[in-house]
């Protein structure tokens, strides 16, 4: 029996982080959610959308990019440590990925307000390659 090589490697799960998404449904504040959390990148994402949504000056967009690529870094080393091996699916459906996609996500769209083009391409196709649907609920 032999291995067919161009399979795509089994989705990546990540391991449940309740506890952050339960600080932050309940209204703490991502700053201190992220801070009590910092290998979790849940509230690293919480903090660039926020910083996102709440300021459109440049010195907010880049605040935000650091927050995202915090948090896109520690998801990436989460994954890593989960089997991932730099592709295959990540599931927005698995609630626990979805700190990742978003940090994912909002690194694409601090990296568009800064001018950098082409790491924002990059994102949103990380993005659609993830898991489209996740693409589709963050992007629209």
């Amino acid at each position: 029996m032999h291995k067919d090589l161009l399979d795509s490697p089994p989705p990546t799960l990540l391991p449940d982080d309740s506890t952050v998404r339960d600080a932050l449904a309940s209204g703490t504040a991502p700053a201190e959610v992220a801070a009590a959390n910092p290998a979790t990148p849940a509230g690293w994402a919480a903090l660039a959308e926020a910083t996102l949504a709440g300021d459109d000056s440049l010195a907010g967009s880049v605040t935000a990019y650091a927050y995202a690529r915090t948090g896109y870094h520690r998801g990436l080393d989460l994954l890593r440590r989960n089997g991932w091996k730099g592709h295959g699916p990540v599931p927005w459906a698995h609630e626990p990925n979805r700190g990742f996609l978003r940090a994912l996500n909002a690194l694409g769209l601090a990296a568009a307000r800064i001018g950098e083009t082409e790491e924002a391409e990059r994102c949103a196709a990380f993005l659609g390659d993830s898991d489209p649907e996740a693409y589709k609920a963050l992007r629209g």
